[in-house]
């Protein structure tokens, strides 16, 4: 029987009703439970369950499902119920006045007068400037810093651009430094992703060795599954979200409402190159999070197969883009705690319902 209600906390459903391949192929890759949590609440505190949550019913029984990729054990837990959650460390000041406040004193505004440049100099582009972090994650790691200062005020060319930049900062600093083969870029967008300066940037690496432990642990888990099954893991993680629904392909890049995401709304894309096809289904997606979902603050993450040959192998890996919702930058509650750093991600989003607003925007 094919279910009609997509949502996360049909998931069991959905899979259960899909025909008995593309079931297999779901289930090879992630396992589902379902429970319900249940409570009894004091009747002096039902008049503010009803105002918080709607009614005593929707905490009295809150179902919660739990999806773990037994590949890469990356997990999630969703109740839509924790959205409704109080949350009383709250800032008074809107976005915008916070932001127009840090304007005043912006460091990044000159960033040749007021940032260092990488002994190999810096890399220009039409809409951004490189910097060398003064304070680094690595040897080699730039900044590539953005001429608007609002990191939310973006264009097509704008994102495209920031990309070009920190490809070509990386490709400087392999001729500097042939052993550095492994880059990783992420954009930190404002004080709830973790950046620490307001204006629009976003970070560059490249190191030696070996990729970054969470990345090298994907490669050797898309090696064992490909051992295992003689199957491309990332083309079959992809058919299960397509298979139930959370996922779409346009211009050659495979686009995913994550089954479990590390924070709401998370959204992966994959593609075979870093080419312009997947800058643009990149500002597509930030553009649709941005206007469609009221996402203010995010972070993204992109990562390639080496720059260069290299002993391990790297074959049939792709080149990946994350991006995760970071919340409601006026709240000063953190939306990671001990669960998500020590256990698994706690979430209150829903892929299918993220899913139906890619397939939207990306037409």
């Amino acid at each position: 029987m094919k279910v009609t209600n997509l949502d996360i906390a049909n998931l069991e459903e959905i899979v259960g009703s899909l025909p008995a391949r593309e079931k297999a192929l779901f289930q090879r890759i992630y396992a589902i439970s379902t429970t319900t949590g249940e409570l009894h609440p004091p009747q002096s505190m039902q008049p503010w369950i009803r105002q918080q949550f709607g009614s005593i019913e929707a905490v009295t029984k809150q179902k919660i499902v739990r999806v773990t990729n037994t590949v890469t054990y990356e997990g999630a837990l969703f109740n839509r119920l924790r959205n409704s959650r109080p949350i009383e460390a709250k800032d008074k000041n809107s976005l915008d006045a916070q932001l127009l406040e840090a304007s005043q004193k912006d460091s990044f505004c000159y960033p040749e007068e007021n940032t260092p440049e990488d002994f190999f100099g810096r890399v220009a582009g039409k809409h951004c400037v490189t910097a060398s972090n003064i304070a680094k994650y690595d040897g080699l790691h730039g900044m590539v810093i953005f001429n608007e200062f609002n990191p939310l005020y973006f264009s097509r060319e704008q994102v495209i651009d920031y990309i070009d930049v920190a490809w070509e900062w990386a490709k400087r600093a392999q001729a500097k430094q042939p052993q550095a083969k492994y880059l990783f870029f992420v954009w930190n967008c404002l004080w709830r992703s973790g950046a620490s300066i307001y204006h629009g940037h976003a970070q560059v690496m490249l190191t030696s060795g070996r990729h970054y432990a969470k990345i090298e642990g994907l490669r050797q888990a898309a090696l064992s599954y490909k051992q295992n099954y003689s199957s491309n893991y990332f083309t079959d993680l992809f058919q299960v979200h397509h298979s139930v629904g959370c996922a779409v392909e346009k211009g050659g890049v495979k686009i995913l409402a994550s089954l479990t995401p590390f924070r709401d709304n998370e959204v992966m894309l994959m593609a075979d190159e870093l080419n312009l096809s997947l800058k643009e289904r990149i500002y597509e997606v930030l553009a649709c999070l941005r206007d469609r979902l009221g996402v203010t603050s995010f972070n993204l993450g992109l990562v390639t197969p080496p720059l260069s040959e290299t002993e391990e192998n790297w074959e049939g890996f792709p080149v990946i883009v994350r991006v995760i919702d970071r919340g409601d930058p006026s709240s000063r509650a953190s939306d990671i705690g001990g669960i998500e750093i020590y256990a698994s991600s706690v979430v209150s989003s829903d892929p299918f319902k993220l899913a139906q607003q890619l397939k939207q925007c990306l037409g």
